[in-house]
């Protein structure tokens, strides 16, 4: 699938309610544009790890994730390419309980800092596979990645993730161009219903996710699929 041109678009929808409150959306993307610029300026969240020693140790993530972080189960995500401080920062939240997941959890105990920084090191540094979208939810899931739904008050994508889902590094926030379909779906779906809270006090996925309809979260992570950083 060839990348799409990205042309953000300005007329959001000023509030829109969710379950638990009333957000603004261009405070919404304000905030988000003034942490990540800060964060930025701060500079890397975590010191380097070492790729070559995040290769040796894992060995124990490749049977989920891939040798290569390209993980070969649509449930599983891929970790090649991936953002190194948002990798750190999940396998942090898995070791501290913040996220649950019955393997990860007990992985990510054993891991020290220093292996979390390595392990990043390694992931980070490996090419995605690419993947292609289901064609027939392209063109709906383009205008929600790209515009948001101005009816139900649920931002562009592209705000925080990046006009080709690339992510944004200093802020921590995750690349999602490329990744599975299933996973990404699965993940907005555990935001909306809180089972995911690692968005922390801002609830900025969580208030997202709740204005999200199960046919919108199948046509975006679809459209997402298939872009290329």
């Amino acid at each position: 699938m060839t990348r799409p041109r990205f042309s953000l678009q300005n007329k959001l929808m000023d509030t829109a309610k969710t379950p638990r409150q009333t957000i603004s959306l261009r405070r919404f993307l304000a905030c988000a544009g003034a942490l990540a610029a800060s964060l930025a300026l701060l500079g890397p969240a975590h010191a380097a790890g070492s790729a070559e020693a995040g290769q040796a140790r894992s060995i124990v993530c490749a049977g989920c994730h891939g040798v290569d972080g390209n993980s070969f189960n649509p449930e599983w995500p891929s970790l090649a390419g991936q953002n190194a401080n948002y990798l750190v920062k999940s396998m942090q939240s898995f070791k501290d309980g913040s996220r649950q997941n019955v393997l990860m959890n007990a992985q990510a105990a054993a891991l020290s800092e220093q292996d979390m920084q390595d392990l990043a090191a390694w992931f980070s540094s490996q090419k995605l596979a690419s993947k292609t979208a289901d064609p027939a939810l392209v063109s709906s899931g383009e205008r929600l990645f790209r515009g948001g739904n101005k009816a139900s008050g649920v931002p562009a994508c592209a705000a925080c993730h990046g006009p080709a889902g690339q992510g944004n590094t200093a802020a921590g926030w995750p690349a999602i161009a490329g990744q599975h379909a299933t996973y990404s779906g699965n993940q907005l779906i555990a935001y909306r219903s809180d089972q995911r809270t690692t968005d922390g006090d801002t609830r900025m996925m969580r208030s997202v996710a709740a204005r999200l309809t199960d046919e919108e979260i199948k046509a975006v992570t679809a459209y997402a699929q298939g872009l290329r950083p």
